[in-house]
């Protein structure tokens, strides 16, 4: 977002090598250390921070505070199945300089690589079953190892959503220790809360995951895998982002996640179902629903299921949270490529604000 005051835009990821370099127009220092730096960096100016050798999941911050102090807030943010933290640095960055208007002490975006993905991927210490459970345990070990706050704010596109959603609901039943914090708000991005049934789904993913189990381990170059998908009638759009997702390994390129893992995670994400927890969400829990009009995710039955959230009838005792749906127009499932700007314009007015 332009205009505003001059934010400090703080990027931190976990480096394998101690390396300086200048991000451009952003002011940003990629610096390394032996020595375990703050977890937040000054004002002026950003850091990123070096590797950090525990058998947690692999993480970058982007942050913005309209006078440059340390943010108050803390938000994680979920990529989906295939994804990465990288995928959503930009939306990140955006979402927090827009959010200094509201929230003057800043917010830091924790952009998280889920396991099996992106830095994430062959991390000791993420051992199976690979699941949406052992997802949302691994952002509660995040927490704990580094003796963090506990987020204010889980954001979730496709997967990750789910993986919100299950962090929730173990912080609400004291899954993680008395130490946990039920979150005071979830963005849930286009994420099917329950059960996903093959007859609702085009068949899309599980024909993307059968074309990548079927390639060998190494490949030639990312336009090979571009040409390859699309002869086999992927779109050009989608070719090009599973291609984002191949690593350097020595003369040729392998994937950035463990395939294998991520399809025993999508096994997960289509059984797992959360409608209880939306319908009746713990108290002091907003869950904010966004479902993009042009996604081919959303099923009748599915539709009418949220349209009753939209009007919710209540028993009597007990104080409940709040579940809301929004619909982003002009969008598919790409939610933060299709339309970032209307995405923007639904988070950052109803963004909770720490009192």
């Amino acid at each position: 977002m332009a205009g505003g005051p001059r934010n400090a835009i703080v990027g931190r990821r976990r480096l394998l090598s101690s390396s300086v370099s200048l991000l451009s127009g952003l002011g940003v220092r990629l610096s390394g250390s032996t020595a375990p730096p703050p977890l937040h960096g000054g004002g002026g100016g950003g850091r990123v921070d070096p590797v950090r050798s525990v058998g947690t999941l692999a993480y970058e911050e982007v942050s913005a505070s309209s006078d440059g102090v340390a943010p108050a807030s803390t938000a994680l943010l979920l990529h989906g199945l295939l994804g990465s933290s990288r995928n959503w640095r930009t939306f990140a960055r955006n979402l927090a300089e827009g959010l200094t208007s509201s929230s003057p002490t800043g917010w830091r975006m924790v952009l998280v690589d889920l396991r099996n993905h992106g830095k994430s991927a062959g991390t000791r210490g993420l051992d199976p079953p690979h699941d949406l459970v052992n997802a949302a345990r691994d952002l509660a070990n995040l927490v704990k190892s580094h003796n963090w706050t506990w987020p204010d704010v889980v954001i979730g596109h496709s997967m990750g959503g789910k993986v919100a959603l299950e962090f929730a609901r173990s912080c609400a039943c004291g899954e993680y220790g008395v130490s946990s914090a039920l979150p005071k708000q979830l963005w849930v991005l286009d994420s099917v809360p329950g059960k996903v049934n093959a007859e609702d789904s085009d068949g899309e993913v599980e024909k993307v995951l059968r074309t990548l189990h079927s390639l060998p381990p190494l490949l030639p170059s990312r336009k090979w895998v571009v040409d390859h998908m699309l002869q086999l009638g992927f779109s050009r759009s989608l070719s090009e982002w599973i291609a984002s997702n191949l690593k350097k390994d020595g003369e040729h390129l392998t994937w950035a996640f463990d395939l294998q893992a991520a399809i025993d995670m999508f096994d997960s994400y289509r059984e797992r179902s959360y409608w209880t927890l939306l319908e009746h969400p713990p108290g002091g829990l907003e869950i904010e629903m966004v479902c993009a009009e042009n996604s081919d995710r959303w099923s009748p039955q599915v539709n009418a299921r949220l349209e009753k959230l939209a009007h919710p009838q209540r028993d009597g005792g007990g104080v409940e949270g709040k579940t809301t749906v929004h619909v982003l127009p002009r969008s598919g499932h790409w939610v933060h490529v299709d339309n970032p700007k209307g995405l923007l314009e639904i988070m950052v007015p109803r963004f909770f604000v720490k009192a």
